[in-house]
């Protein structure tokens, strides 16, 4: 049997629990002048017999990144300036008869500078019109010499205010200058003064170097070129020397304008023309059932081939049966009308109002069409024809009223925003109709097949 071990002693007990401590601790040092511990190990030690898993941490956060600024939004271009033509006025008369100087606001009639400014009205066609009741062949000629260069002369006279222009880049500029684009627009081949053909064709190409830039066929009468609408034989159309001059006109780069004209030669104009066509001054028969307003069928053809219809403003034609009452108060007092116009008024915008004025009186019941249902004419146009076959071609200064709301140019501004307040685009049939025909008879403009 083995034998029996004695209990240590108090100081065998504390010398082998030092030996204990110095050999965890790592040093046979005493505890008092040992290092200080080595750093603890991330991973517990590894085993002869197994591997330990590594411990997992946490993923690392994404370091905090800003965000980049949102880019401002793209400034629009500034939309351009909202232009306003006129294709028909019968100032120039004024101009060249009774020395009206437009710089200054004139008196009566319905144009000058100062109220087109008012009225928005960038500029407009200067009618070169020759009464074929005064002048006749060789003096016709003259007379439409002498109107044409009155538009230039006017240009020349007032270099800061207006601009004489041919072309849609002439009436852009001069609307960014703040000058008045002066165009220049011939109101029936009569005022060519001849019925020789090469001639005529002559003093065609001749007003066109002068700065004119449409030709209407005809006025009220029938001509050597074609046949009116209210001449002698308004079933006609045009004439073998007419289809030359449209020729012509699309060669040199006139618009053909066909205001005025029989139905019969607006078809014809419209089968040969190699260009977009314009009806200057025209309103909408189907509203009003007058020779020479455009019927529905006429409207669309002229659209089709890329022209316009730049809507008339005189009430009679705007409402035929206003107009039919009219003209049976002037038949049925025919001595007053007569003694009136001895006074020398007449029927255009300086005796026009005296006119109205007597018919109102002698019939009161005679109700002046509005604003409204010049706009019902060009929202037809629109509506038969499209929104590029609109515009607007006043008349001014060649009629003896016009709607009522609207006295003169200053006024243009009500129907502007008569045309805004029925949904219609006043930018293409204030002005872009119009310089998109005017600008398709340039060479470098769109040709419409024949």
């Amino acid at each position: 049997m083995a034998p029996l071990r004695r209990p240590a002693t108090r100081s065998q007990r504390a010398t082998c629990c030092s030996q204990v401590l110095l050999l965890l601790m790592g040093c046979g040092a005493t505890p008092s002048s040992a290092a200080p511990p080595p750093p603890v190990a991330l991973t517990p030690p590894t085993s002869t017999t197994e591997t330990a898993a590594p411990v997992a941490l946490p993923p690392t956060p994404p370091s905090p990144t800003t965000a980049p600024a949102p880019s401002p939004p793209a400034t629009p271009d500034p939309a351009p300036p909202l232009l306003t033509l006129d294709t028909h006025m019968d100032t120039t008369q004024r101009m060249l008869d009774a020395h009206d100087d437009l710089a200054q606001r004139l008196a009566d009639g319905h144009v000058d500078f100062p109220r087109m400014r008012e009225g928005g009205l960038s500029g407009g066609f200067f009618s070169v019109w020759v009464n074929p009741r005064k002048f006749r062949g060789e003096a016709a000629w003259q007379r439409a010499l002498a109107l044409t260069h009155a538009v230039r002369a006017l240009a020349a006279q007032h270099p800061d205010e207006a601009a004489l222009c041919t072309t849609t880049d002439d009436v852009r500029r001069a609307a960014a200058s703040g000058r008045i684009a002066l165009l220049i627009g011939v109101e029936g081949a009569h005022a060519l003064g001849t019925d020789d053909p090469e001639l005529a064709l002559a003093r065609l190409r001749e007003l066109y170097a002068l700065g004119a830039r449409y030709l209407t066929l005809t006025w009220t009468n029938d001509n050597a070129l074609a046949h009116a609408s209210t001449g002698a034989h308004p079933e006609l159309g045009l004439t073998d020397l007419g289809r030359r001059a449209v020729r012509e006109m699309n060669s040199l780069g006139m618009i053909a304008d066909v205001s005025h004209v029989s139905d019969q030669t607006v078809s014809d104009v419209l089968d040969i023309s190699t260009r977009p066509v314009l009806a200057s001054h025209s309103a909408a028969r189907a509203l009003s059932d007058n020779r020479r307003n455009l019927p529905d069928a006429l409207l669309t053809r002229i659209a089709a081939g890329g022209g316009a219809v730049c809507v008339n403003f005189y009430p009679q034609f705007l409402d035929a049966a206003y107009g039919a009452q009219q003209r049976a108060v002037v038949r049925a007092h025919r001595a007053e009308f007569d003694a009136l116009e001895s006074t020398g008024n007449s029927s255009t915008a300086r005796g026009g109002p005296s006119r109205l004025a007597l018919a109102l009186r002698l019939d009161p019941t005679l109700r002046r069409p509005t604003v409204a249902l010049l706009v019902n004419h060009v929202a037809h146009v629109v509506r038969v024809a499209g929104p590029g076959a609109a515009c607007l071609g006043s008349d001014f200064d060649g009629i003896g009223e016009l709607p009522a709301g609207l006295d003169d140019a200053a006024d243009l501004g009500v129907l502007r925003d008569a045309l805004s307040a029925r949904g219609l685009d006043v930018r293409t049939i204030a002005a872009e109709n119009v310089l998109r025909v005017l600008d398709a008879q340039t060479p470098s403009g769109v040709r419409v097949p024949p």
